[in-house]
């Protein structure tokens, strides 16, 4: 393993962490509050880290990383930046125990959406910015942020690129995989800048409106308010509808439609599906809350469109308590957890073009049983789906099953009732943040066991790197090479 190389990429992060880690100081500038020594002194300790291990790496460096390395960089590169980002929350004092700590750090990072803090609005403002911060350089990916802006990591950075952004298509926007990651982080970062004025037109302050665009375009779904989007206008419940579903879409079709190139965006089957799936499961709740009587039909309409969306895109994002609607109606909100955005996109889940493979192979397998003679390929937006990939798609859905099964029988045996536990790894694993039982959008995740939260923090870093690229390591044979 190129442990050197290894490590002066962790340097690089760190830096680059170090240095985003300053900003929040502007806000405690401007609010008057105490946090600057905490916030500077979190950073320095991270630019001191990233310094040392870059410079202390550099002796013999061969700049070259395999397929194995790049698995075991990117994990830990998540586990790096978490411990290390957890430092604002410690020295400012705003979050008390360590498990509570890295809990919302990873869930910060992971743009899960978790939460562990029962009064929001008392954090200080810097540190509210840090927490959304978080999220947005999340979001993308913090190896694909290096990618694109450190070219040194041209050489072998592909599989580095690919490893990270394990949700993202292999279809390359350019030959150079630095250049694809500054195409996709523009896309993102464009993004970010049209949402903020949105959001003061709808009533927002520039500091809401800042850290909610961070965490919309991230998928991620913190905010600055306990009642989350629910306390602000309808005007700005459905800007943030529209930017999460475009958070949810698959990167390269905002740059193929930056193109032009619309045909290939609207012919697009996952993008189809995905549009479908949020319009008929929206129609179908709105029904069944409607027919209560309770509400106009209006207010049904936004709140269904709002929840099936947050949902579906792994935004976690809340504007009413669902479980509170008739049972039908969360419950395929709880369904949509096993849904999640589309390949590509900053949301986390299953993904949906994975079930439109796993769908159309079923169709193809019966197809062939009646006509085994024929010739039949499963195709996907013109491109033929192979036996292997399908074979590894189910392995995937297997594997992702059988996380969600252990990990829920664990979370049981750490006190929770089987409803919460349920709830609790279906959100986090999939990264998007509320659940049901005593998780749910209007609760929060404080009571958990300390042993539930490590669990819990886990999940959602397998989730957000796909599985296979973090249990891979977990192997015998991914270490047979080093014995």
């Amino acid at each position: 393993m190129n442990i050197r190389f290894i490590i002066n990429i962790f340097g690089r992060v760190l830096i680059l962490l170090g240095l985003f880690m300053l900003t929040p100081i502007i806000w405690a500038f401007v609010y008057g509050e105490d946090t600057v020594g905490g916030i500077l002194a979190s950073s320095l300790i991270t630019l001191a880290a990233g310094t040392f291990m870059y410079f202390g790496s550099l002796i013999n460096l061969r700049k070259e990383l395999g397929l194995r390395d790049s698995y075991f960089t990117v994990t830990f590169t998540w586990v790096v930046i978490s411990l290390f980002g957890m430092l604002p929350y410690i020295f400012t004092g705003s979050i008390e125990g360590l498990p509570n700590v890295y809990f919302e750090t990873v869930s910060g990072f992971t743009t899960t959406g978790s939460t562990i803090l029962t009064d929001i609005e008392s954090l200080p403002k810097s540190i509210l910015f840090w927490r959304s911060l978080s999220q947005w350089i999340g979001g993308m990916g913090i190896i694909v942020l290096v990618v694109a802006i450190l070219p040194l990591l041209r050489i072998g950075g592909y599989n580095l690129f690919k490893s990270e952004a394990s949700g993202i298509s292999y279809e390359k926007l350019t030959p150079k995989t630095a250049s694809t990651a500054k195409r996709l982080w523009g896309i993102y970062v464009a993004l970010t800048i049209i949402l903020i004025p949105l959001l003061l037109i709808g009533g927002m302050s520039f500091f809401d409106s800042l850290n909610h665009a961070f965490t919309v375009m991230a998928a991620g779904g913190f905010s600055t308010k306990d009642a989350s989007i629910g306390a602000f206008s309808p005007f700005v419940q459905y800007v943030v509808i529209l930017f999460m579903l475009l958070a949810g879409m698959n990167f390269y079709l905002h740059y193929h439609f930056i193109k032009g190139r619309f045909k290939r965006v609207f012919s697009n089957i996952e993008l189809k599906t995905y549009l479908s799936i949020v319009g008929i499961v929206t129609i179908a709740i709105t029904i069944a809350v409607y027919l209560e009587g309770t509400y106009n039909l209006e207010y049904v309409i936004r709140k269904s469109f709002f929840q099936v969306t947050s949902i579906l895109t792994t935004s976690g994002f809340a504007t009413y308590d669902y479980l509170l609607w008739p049972t039908p109606a969360w419950t395929l909100l709880f369904l949509l957890m096993f849904v999640g955005a589309c390949v590509g996109s900053t949301g986390g889940g299953i993904k949906v073009i994975r079930h439109v493979v796993s769908f159309r192979s079923v169709v193809l397998h019966f197809k062939r049983m009646l006509h085994p003679n024929s010739v039949s390929l499963l195709k996907i937006n013109g491109e033929v789906i192979d036996d292997e990939k399908v074979s590894s798609l189910i392995t995937f859905l297997v594997l992702y099953l059988f996380t969600f099964i252990s990990g829920s029988i664990i979370m049981v045996f750490l006190g929770l009732d089987t409803f919460t536990a349920v709830g609790a790894v279906a959100a986090n694993l999939g990264g998007v943040g509320p659940g049901i039982g005593t998780v749910g959008p209007a609760a929060n995740y404080h009571h958990i066991h300390d042993a539930g939260k490590i669990v819990l923090s886990f999940l959602m870093i397998i989730g957000r790197l796909e599985l296979t690229t973090v249990i891979i390591l977990f192997t015998s044979m991914f270490w047979d090479k080093y014995r």
